[in-house]
């Protein structure tokens, strides 16, 4: 996980996990997180689609993630909703 991909959607903490597989494409999951201390929830959502390029897998992640919280406007709130 790169933290400079992790963007804040209100509570909500979203961060693409992308991993190089042996034949070259990219896995990803998406990392839901909320809460604090003791109190934190994370919930890990992996997609089954791979990805020649890792930005697109970070893209994916991260949309399939906001999707998941019901995040309708994908206003930049982060660099990696900037590259969307």
């Amino acid at each position: 996980m790169n933290d400079k991909d992790t963007i804040t959607v209100g509570k909500y903490n979203i961060s693409p996990l992308i991993h190089m597989l042996e034949n070259g494409w990219y896995a990803c999951s998406v990392s839901i997180r909320t809460g604090s201390g003791s109190g934190t929830h994370d919930r890990v959502l992996r997609l089954t689609r791979l990805f020649q390029d890792k930005l697109a897998a970070v893209r994916y992640a991260t949309a399939e993630g906001l999707q998941w919280i019901g995040h309708r406007n994908p206003a930049a709130q982060g660099p990696t909703l900037a590259a969307l």
